[in-house]
């Protein structure tokens, strides 16, 4: 077996490893193979039918539903795993937070994902992913429930955000994680820390 069919073949072993419909970019083959080499199997599995390109640089072992086709992977996961290739961390936008923890109502209509990487734009289709540079201190507690409530408050902004607020996203969180969000208080502006530390007050003469 020669070098390129070997690097083929330890590629197909680790694709068929893999969850369905979680994207993967070249970068996950380099121990292999060489780039090019990993390019041209990559190229070959697409032609193939067995893997499928979401953008570029990006591809994924399709998911299939009876209902619907072909299921393209979040738009999260995507602008994740561009992230990882210049080892950025990623977070959901502050829209899009507020609106999990329930503290708004509008529905954010781009799919825009903060991160401490360049900006940059995704195509999928028909759809755009957007990346927005911020700087490192709004990404604090990112991928977890805290981080989503840091992310929120950076978005309401310092007259939105009010012990009351605070209150909501206590109950939203849960006393483990709230307490994680509090533990962050040296990465938030004093506006920020101060509506927490009022609400604390708050909630101990209650």
């Amino acid at each position: 077996m020669n070098k390129t069919t070997k690097t083929a073949e330890l590629i197909r072993q680790r694709i068929e490893e893999m969850p369905i419909g979680e994207p993967f970019t070249p970068t996950t083959f380099l121990e292999c193979g060489t780039r090019a080499s990993v390019d041209q199997t990559l190229s070959r599995l697409v032609k193939a039918g067995s893997i499928e390109r979401v953008t570029r640089g990006v591809f994924v072992r399709p998911e299939v539903s009876r209902f619907v086709g072909k299921v393209s992977p979040s738009p999260l996961r995507v602008a994740e795993t561009v992230a990882k290739t210049t080892g950025a961390v990623v977070q959901v936008h502050g829209a899009e937070a507020a609106r999990r923890l329930e503290l708004t109502t509008q529905v954010p209509t781009q799919s825009v994902f903060v991160t401490s990487g360049p900006s940059k734009r995704i195509r999928v289709g028909k759809m755009e992913i957007r990346l927005q540079h911020v700087c490192q201190r709004k990404l604090a507690l990112a991928g977890r429930p805290a981080g989503l409530a840091l992310a929120a408050m950076w978005y309401l902004g310092k007259k939105e955000v009010t012990p009351a607020i605070v209150e909501k996203i206590r109950r939203k969180l849960g006393s483990s994680e709230f307490e994680v969000l509090k533990s962050a208080t040296r990465s938030m502006p004093a506006w920020m820390s101060d509506a927490i530390f009022r609400n604390e007050r708050m909630a101990a003469h209650a």
